[in-house]
């Protein structure tokens, strides 16, 4: 294992940490710019997104270290390597995360929704970062990060949390099909189409 990787002892979001390293790791140097599921925004502005994202978990855990861009108005540049960019904000989320133990009722995020459970609360990092993983994985040609077990667990969390968030940072849910397999149940639930292409 890299030593350089902090684990959070909540395995849905190493797993998700993990796959978000391995999408960003396997980007090809020219395809950085191309379109993502997330409208309007490229891979760069995905991954710094997501990043931001991460950093914001974290800081609701220790009250320091936040994002010092907004994950909303990502820019699109980057001035260092994309890999050297991702890890230090997953190791901060994991980090924080830690600190909380699976006996703790509830923790802080940066949703807007108060306190919640803390399985829900490390989830909603983990299904931050798993779910952009495939954003940027499809955008780039590779495979889906999404497997139906990972997606089957992230499912749970969303359940708990996304319809409060929906105008805010969900598209309306796509209507399922019985033929679903988990993962594509997950993106559709969450308003992203798994056939998506560029």
């Amino acid at each position: 294992m890299n030593s350089n990787i902090t684990i959070s002892g909540w395995d849905v979001m190493d797993e998700a940490h993990r796959v978000l390293r391995a999408t960003v790791a396997g980007v090809s140097a020219g395809d950085w710019d191309r379109p993502t599921p997330c409208a309007e925004w490229t891979v760069t502005q995905v991954l710094q997104h997501a990043a931001g994202d991460q950093l914001g978990y974290a800081a609701a855990i220790t009250g320091e270290g936040g994002p010092t861009e907004n994950p909303f108005a990502p820019s699109g540049r980057l001035t260092e390597d994309p890999m050297d960019f991702l890890n230090p904000t997953l190791n901060a989320a994991a980090a924080a995360w830690a600190t909380v133990g699976k006996d703790v009722e509830t923790a802080l995020t940066p949703l807007p929704l108060g306190p919640l459970p803390t399985w829900v609360g490390s989830g909603a990092a983990a299904l931050d970062a798993a779910v952009h993983a495939w954003d940027i994985a499809v955008a780039t040609g590779q495979p889906s990060p999404l497997t139906d077990e990972l997606a089957a667990s992230l499912m749970k969390v969303a359940l708990e949390m996304v319809e409060p968030l929906r105008a805010f940072a969900f598209a309306p849910a796509i209507a399922p099909e019985p033929t679903d397999t988990d993962a594509a149940a997950l993106l559709k639930f969450l308003g992203r189409r798994p056939d998506w292409a560029a």
